[in-house]
């Protein structure tokens, strides 16, 4: 008997990941070791990126477009501390009627590049009353609800070439890249402001009601966002180490402050008045990550 297959059954097609690679491979000629992705209003990064080759993702062959406001929407190749990287100024999103699958293609593109570790960054919302605006909080451990709902990007048939049928998460955010962001953070002597929790990403666009949000606190949420899981799914899927943190742009609304409003702008100002922290701070991380 044989087995129907359909491109719906099968959304990664290595041949179109390797075209977009091999794109980005004629702009540069050095092999990155560390990618950043940059959530929304934190893409400002960038800006320190030593002899940067900016590429617009519109230019790479099959690679996803972010229209968010707030994201620049491009690649950054070049150096931090001389340290090769590859830096992702925006990201998709699923809101945005991309499959996970799709939002978290360029996660495959670096590995595929020689990319071996990831930092992840996203704006959030902060759920538990400890966290306060301004915040930094390194993600320890996530609950992927758009998971227990089946929706996940390592759906449809697997390829060997990047990992296995069934993954293990055990480990999804490597604990010795929890403890150098930490030691940065006393470095930097903003100890107070780096916490470590627990995320979960919601289909947004729309931000959460209280009722949400009492939900997340009982399940033991204590950040929520619109991005991120997914492409730690992959990156791990790619046997890529993961560091991700979540900047705290809005205290989330619930029972006990229920008139809060949130708005995008307000993330956006956020990771702009943060903007020389998060620059320091990454660039320390990926100098510890080089001597690993």
């Amino acid at each position: 008997m044989s087995v129907v297959k359909c491109d719906k059954c099968a959304p990664l097609k290595y041949e179109s990941l390797i075209e977009a690679a091999d794109y980005i491979k004629t702009k540069i000629s050095f092999t990155p070791k560390v990618g950043i992705i940059c959530g929304t209003g934190l893409g400002l990064v960038g800006k320190i990126v030593e002899n940067a080759i900016p590429i617009k993702y519109e230019e790479i062959p099959n690679f996803p477009v972010s229209g968010v406001e707030g994201h620049a929407g491009q690649l950054l190749l070049g150096y931090l501390s001389g340290v090769p990287v590859m830096v992702m100024q925006g990201r998709t999103h699923h809101y945005e009627g991309y499959p996970l699958w799709k939002c978290a293609l360029p996660v495959r593109v670096m590995k595929l590049l020689g990319v071996t570790h990831l930092i992840v960054s996203n704006a959030a919302g902060g759920v538990n009353p400890k966290l306060n605006v301004g915040d930094i909080m390194l993600i320890k451990d996530h609950v992927n609800f758009m998971g227990f709902t089946g929706n996940n990007p390592l759906q449809g048939l697997n390829d060997k070439r990047f990992g296995p049928r069934f993954l293990s998460l055990t480990n999804a955010y490597n604990k010795k890249l929890i403890q150098i962001g930490k030691e940065v953070a006393e470095e930097l002597n903003i100890e107070n402001r780096v916490k470590d929790g627990i995320f979960t990403c919601l289909g947004g666009p729309n931000f959460e009601t209280p009722a949400e949000i009492n939900f997340l606190k009982l399940a033991g949420i204590d950040a929520v966002g619109m991005s991120t899981i997914y492409e730690v799914i992959t990156a791990r899927h790619c046997e890529m180490e993961v560091l991700a943190f979540s900047l705290i742009t809005n205290i989330t609304a619930s029972e006990d402050n229920s008139d809060l409003e949130h708005d995008h702008d307000q993330n956006v100002d956020v990771g702009k008045s943060n903007e020389g922290l998060l620059q320091c701070f990454v660039k320390n991380v990926v100098e510890k990550i080089n001597k690993l």
